[in-house]
């Protein structure tokens, strides 16, 4: 494995990261941040490209946590068996599962499928599309 492997995939798990606790904690423009400016995310229910469009899913989860609608207050993303596929030195591929709690326990789970390109000397996303595997009976997400 050579140098720039490894630090693109160190690099990779790093925007991962900053994604889920970033997300959960609030700070949106963080998270945006990660995302390259013509990104592309697809949830189950629509696609949104670009950051601008892409704020609105976190803006809109904001409002429903905060209104009492959703979580009771907090949301935990934990993610694993992230596996990372290197294409070249600006382009990689990444699966992983994720697994959602608040209040209520374990809401949701499911699948990240990402893309990830090297913009501006950065890694960020390029796509991440979000697979919802299953819900608790008690979801406030469903």
């Amino acid at each position: 494995m050579e140098v720039w492997q490894l630090l693109a995939r160190e690099s990779i798990r790093d925007i991962v990261s900053r994604y889920n606790a970033n997300g959960d904690s609030g700070r949106f423009a963080q998270v945006l941040a990660l995302f390259a400016p013509d990104a592309i995310m697809e949830l189950p229910e629509a696609t949104y490209t670009g950051r601008d469009e892409i704020a609105t899913i976190f803006t809109s989860t904001q409002s429903r946590v905060r209104e009492g609608d959703a979580a009771g207050g907090y949301v935990r993303h934990f993610t694993a068996t992230h596996q990372i596929d290197l294409i070249d030195e600006s382009n990689a591929t990444g699966r992983l599962y994720y697994a959602v709690v608040n209040p209520v326990g374990l809401d949701h789970w499911g699948r990240y499928v990402d893309r990830y390109r090297v913009v501006e000397g950065e890694w960020r996303f390029a796509s991440r599309k979000v697979t919802v595997d299953g819900y608790s009976p008690d979801s406030t997400f469903q």
